[in-house]
């Protein structure tokens, strides 16, 4: 899978969950069905907000995408669908060409990206079990707002 591919995946399921929690919110608000609509969709965003931003970050260090284009990158998932417009606007401006590096550098990025792209599956099962803590530490401090 090259790193276009890998964003654009996680780009996608950011937009798919933020229809999922706005479908929610709207049948909690406007259809008045309870909470648990929210309920459903609010964790399923959260997880999958948190690994569109390893996956950011994973990417932006491949690709040695500046701090202007990673910043706006990542703050494309707080702001519904927007995640999908900018991987394209990135794509366009050929922030997504080429395949992971997997070449010795003398940039310490570059070793920690080879030992990750080396050691995929240990790699992956980390990256996870990283997000599951964030998330269930989050879920342990409750939502951003008043219930």
């Amino acid at each position: 899978m090259s790193p276009r591919t890998f964003f654009r995946s996680f780009a996608v399921a950011e937009v798919v969950t933020w229809a999922l929690l706005i479908g929610g919110m709207l049948l909690k608000y406007v259809a008045k069905v309870g909470d648990w609509p929210v309920s459903v969709a609010g964790p399923i965003h959260g997880f999958v907000f948190l690994a569109y931003l390893v996956a950011g970050v994973v990417v932006a260090v491949n690709q040695r995408w500046s701090v202007g284009v990673t910043a706006l990158a990542l703050a494309s998932a707080v702001v519904p669908f927007a995640s999908l417009p900018v991987e394209r606007s990135i794509d366009r401006r050929g922030g997504l060409t080429g395949d992971w590096r997997r070449t010795a550098t003398d940039d310490p990025r570059d070793r920690l990206l080879r030992w990750v792209l080396g050691h995929l599956a240990l790699a992956v099962v980390l990256l996870v079990a990283a997000v599951v803590v964030v998330f269930v530490l989050l879920l342990i401090v409750g939502p951003p707002v008043g219930g």
